[in-house]
């Protein structure tokens, strides 16, 4: 059974920092391109970063790139993505993915 389980959600001033984790089992991240998704109240998920199977290419959405990093530690099977400098608009449940699968996503809230 394949489960992706994300961490490191929560409330965070403007201005601020937060890293996601995204823990896998049932599969081997590593030979997967994963990505982080976001959706916001009223809004489509939306593409945030992704990092490939082969050669780690990542690419970002124009509107996190240079704050945010998405990164993957093969030895733990778990993909992070580090967000630097967070505006009231990153705010929304972050989703991992794993091709067809999805974990259950963490709320990340920025205040003004």
């Amino acid at each position: 059974q394949v489960q992706l389980v994300e961490s490191g959600g929560g409330l965070v001033q403007a201005g601020g920092s937060l890293r996601l984790s995204c823990s896998a089992s049932g599969i081997t991240s590593s030979t997967y391109t994963m990505s982080w998704y976001r959706q916001a109240p009223g809004k489509e998920r939306e593409l945030v970063a992704f990092i490939t199977d082969v050669g780690g290419r990542t690419d970002y959405a124009d509107s996190v790139k240079g704050r945010f990093t998405i990164s993957r530690d093969g030895a733990k099977n778990t993909v992070h993505l580090q967000m630097n400098s967070l505006k009231p608009e990153d705010t929304a449940v972050y989703y991992c993915n794993a091709q067809r699968y999805w974990g259950q996503g963490t709320q990340v809230t920025v205040s003004s």
